[in-house]
This record gives structure tokens, C-alpha cells and sequence, in this order.
């Protein structure tokens, strides 16, 4: 075996067990602690970090630094896709996991679509998704919310996850080769950790589990938001580690401050009425 193919096939190793290893700690966390915070961390530069960070390795940072630009406007694509998901994922079981990847998908599409027609900027990206982002936590408002119940432990269930999010991974990654930057980085905004985290819930715990992750969702974007900044102008100069070392340094440190921010805010609503 040539020393070639072997690293291709370490490279994708790598790739499948950090995929995994991802979305099953999210999992964790909605299962075992709380949904919010799921929500939360689903808007944590996770899978975002991972589509970004090989497209960079497999093709070059400077492919993936200009990606990055449009993963920030592509932000909206994936509060689409919780909106579609929201609106027609409120069956149980199956039938709900079915209707509501069948809309999350269509609004997703239909948004990407829509971005796709335009050449962004830095700032047009990160302002077109900050204006979803307010958009959607209006429309949220009134979702009630839930807290998760303890699940057994499944193996079926562990690899029906890791399956999952290994699948998205490989597929984002795969495409970024056929694509211009401008799609690449619109699909590699594709909630890599939240879906399977949403489809997970809704079969384990029903749809209130899942609006409550939804909902809290945008409120996480801004690190997100961060990271895609920090990539896109770091990564063709300082290449792919150390571009997403400083990325995560900079989405942490936002989380720090507007987590502590949000839960005061939470606070006072909460005394006022």
C-alpha cells in the first residue's frame, strides 16, 4: 500500500471518528442535561469547524477561506431548515422525523437557492444572518419548553447517530470538490450536528424535545458566526490548524460572554412578569 493511500485513508478515519464523536456528545448533552443547552451548542462551530477544516486539508485553505465567506450568509439556510422542521415535524415517531427532514430540507434548499444568487461579503453575510437570527427568535417566542428525559442506552441508536453524521460529512465534503466556493461554503453551513441531533431527539423524546433545541438554536449562531469570520481571513494565511485553533478561541470566548448575557436577560423577563 502506497504511503499516498494511506494517508487518504488515515484522513478519512480521522474524519469519520471526529464526525461521530460529535454528534454523539451533543446527543449526550440533549439526553442527559438539558435541550437548551443542546440547542445552545448546536450553534458551536462543531460541524461547521469539520467541514471547513477538511475542505481545506482535501483541497486547499485558500478554497476553504473563500468558502467561509458564504458559510456566513449559508447560516440562514440552516434557520430555514429549523423553521421546515419546526413547522412540519410535529408528529411522533417516524412519520414526524419523515415530515420534518422533508420540510427542514426543502427550506433549507429553497434558501441556499436563494443566496446563491448573490456574491457576498464579509459583512452582507454576517448581516443577512443576523437579521435570520432576530427573525427567528421572534417566530420562536411562544415555544414552550421542554426538559429531556433520561434514555437507555442503545448500541442501535449510538450507530444510527454515528451513521448519520458520518454520512452528512463525507457527502458535504465530497461535493466541495464539484463545486465553486460559493456553494461549498453554503453547504458547508449544513447543520452537520444539529440534524441528527433533531432526528435523534424526535424518536427518542417526541416533538416538544425538538422545538426546544430549535428554538434555542439562533441564539448559539453568533459563535458560529465568529469562527466562519476568523476562518475566511485566517486560513489562506495561516493554513488550516492554526486558522482553526484561533477560530475556536474566538467562538469561545463569545460564547463566554453572551451565555452569562443571555441568562440575565432570561432572569429579568422572567422577574418582570
Amino acid at each position: 500500500m502506497s504511503a499516498a493511500l494511506q494517508g487518504e485513508m488515515g484522513l478519512q478515519l480521522l474524519k469519520l471518528l471526529i464526525s461521530v464523536a460529535v454528534v454523539i456528545g451533543l446527543s449526550l448533552i440533549a439526553e442527559r442535561l438539558s435541550t437548551r443547552m443542546a440547542g445552545l451548542l448546536s450553534g458551536y462551530p462543531l460541524g461547521t469547524a469539520i467541514t471547513l477544516g477538511f475542505i481545506g486539508v482535501e483541497i486547499s485553505p485558500e478554497f476553504a477561506g473563500q468558502s467561509a465567506v458564504y458559510t456566513l450568509a449559508g447560516f440562514s439556510s440552516t434557520l430555514a431548515l429549523g423553521v421546515g422542521y419546526w413547522l412540519c415535524g410535529r408528529a411522533q415517531g417516524l412519520r414526524g422525523v419523515i415530515n420534518g427532514t422533508l420540510g427542514g430540507l426543502l427550506g433549507w434548499l429553497l434558501a441556499s437557492l436563494v443566496l446563491a444568487q448573490f456574491e457576498f461579503t464579509r459583512v452582507s453575510g454576517v448581516i443577512v444572518t443576523l437579521i435570520a437570527i432576530v427573525l427567528c427568535m421572534r417566530l420562536y417566542r411562544g415555544v414552550p419548553e421542554s426538559t429531556a428525559r433520561k434514555s437507555p442506552f442503545s448500541w442501535v441508536s449510538l450507530l444510527a447517530r454515528a451513521g448519520l453524521a458520518a454520512g452528512i460529512v463525507f457527502g458535504i465534503t465530497a461535493l466541495a470538490h464539484l463545486l465553486p466556493p460559493s456553494w461549498a461554503g453554503l453547504v458547508a453551513a449544513f447543520p452537520v450536528t444539529m440534524y441528527p441531533l433533531l432526528v435523534i431527539l424526535h424518536l427518542t423524546q417526541g416533538p416538544v424535545a425538538v422545538a426546544t433545541v430549535i428554538k434555542h438554536y439562533p441564539a448559539g449562531l453568533g459563535s458560529l458566526l465568529c469562527y466562519a469570520l476568523v476562518v475566511s481571513l485566517s486560513y489562506p494565511g495561516m493554513g488550516v490548524g492554526l486558522g482553526t485553533l484561533l477560530g475556536f478561541i474566538v467562538a469561545t470566548a463569545w460564547l463566554g460572554v453572551f451565555t452569562p448575557l443571555q441568562r440575565r436577560l432570561a432572569s429579568r423577563r422572567t422577574a418582570s412578569a
